[in-house]
């Protein structure tokens, strides 16, 4: 009787390496488009209108008109949750909260809006001939139909500057016309090196464009952490724009980005002062609502197979430490 032959252990890893790298470049072309370096490129937004009370525009600012649609594990749709929050925005402009789906890697509404259930039929329903990426977050005109804004910078712009006549807290300048050229200064490093920057981490392709983004990352996080020492907020004694666009990625950092993305080099709360930093802009009025630690579990470790593939959710960390004193405020008292 023939003994059973099996492959050798040695045979058996390389096939079993050709097929998961073959299949995980395939996975990952989808997920995350690159350059012949294997650098993430991050596409560009399409939808660019804006609100404002010109004349001539179509899109005026008006209470209950626009709708905002985000998931809560993005940290992009997270800006403008939290600008709407610092602004007291709440009563003037929904929100609508989708999903992942972890099998057809598109969003999902919780309940059907206009005939649409997912994403791209929003998309489809304000353009029909849309054939771009069906993102979040979305700045949705009821009046209209149609998108105002998907690009997050440009939206947490307007919900600053186009409600004041609605909002709670109209005097929370996020975006002060003195600070205007150092807010733009912080956030064109901070989107290529740390915004992005995780992305570029998390996915890269080969091992020069990881090296690149994860020496790019904390670069940066080193001079900001420099920075807090002496000014409380990146541009002085009151939070700005710039601020909002760190925090969201700040907040997922020891969560995802350390483990999942590969930026292990520290975690933010070993930082002296990012993560007291962190901290601060956390108990921020209405900021803490905004952050949803299990959607961000659930969206990144739940959702990103190519990253993931058993699909096992951590059960930590422990955040509790975000509501821990942070002492920032003594910047100001000392220096006055």
């Amino acid at each position: 009787m023939a003994k059973n032959k099996s492959l050798p252990g040695k045979l058996i890893i390389k096939l079993g390496k050709f097929v998961w790298t073959t299949m995980w470049q395939i996975m990952m072309s989808q997920l995350a488009p690159r350059n012949q370096k294997g650098e993430y490129i991050r596409p560009s937004s399409q939808f660019r209108n804006f609100i404002s009370s010109a004349t001539d525009n179509p899109y005026q600012p008006d209470a209950n008109r626009y709708r905002l649609y985000v998931g809560l594990g993005c940290p992009w749709a997270h800006r403008t949750l939290v600008t709407r929050a610092l602004k007291g925005l709440q009563e003037a402009i929904a929100v609508s909260i989708v999903y992942p789906s972890p099998d057809a890697g598109i969003w999902v509404l919780s309940e059907p809006e206009m005939g649409c259930q997912t994403v791209p039929e929003l998309y489809q329903l304000s353009q029909s001939n849309y054939q771009g990426r069906s993102t979040v977050p979305i700045l949705w005109d009821s009046q209209t139909n149609t998108i105002v804004n998907n690009e997050s910078a440009e939206i947490i712009e307007m919900l600053n500057s186009e409600f004041n006549q609605y909002a709670q807290y109209a005097d929370f300048e996020l975006y002060p016309e003195s600070l205007k050229e150092k807010i733009d200064q912080w956030n064109e490093k901070i989107y290529h090196t740390v915004n992005n920057g995780v992305y570029r981490c998390g996915f890269a392709q080969t091992q020069a464009a990881y090296d690149q983004a994860c020496n790019e990352l904390f670069t940066t996080l080193d001079e900001i952490d420099g920075v807090l020492k002496t000014s409380r907020y990146l541009c002085g004694d009151h939070p700005t724009l710039a601020d909002v666009r760190l925090f969201t990625t700040l907040f997922r950092f020891d969560i995802v980005y350390y483990g999942l993305f590969k930026c292990n080099r520290r975690r933010i709360q070993d930082y002296d002062h990012l993560g007291a930093y962190l901290q601060d802009l956390y108990q921020l009025p209405g900021v803490a609502d905004t952050c949803d630690l299990e959607s961000v579990k659930r969206d990144y470790y739940g959702n990103l197979f190519p990253l993931n593939p058993g699909g096992i959710i951590p059960l930590g960390p422990d955040i509790t430490n975000l509501l821990q004193p942070h002492n920032r405020d003594e910047l100001i008292a000392n220096r006055g």
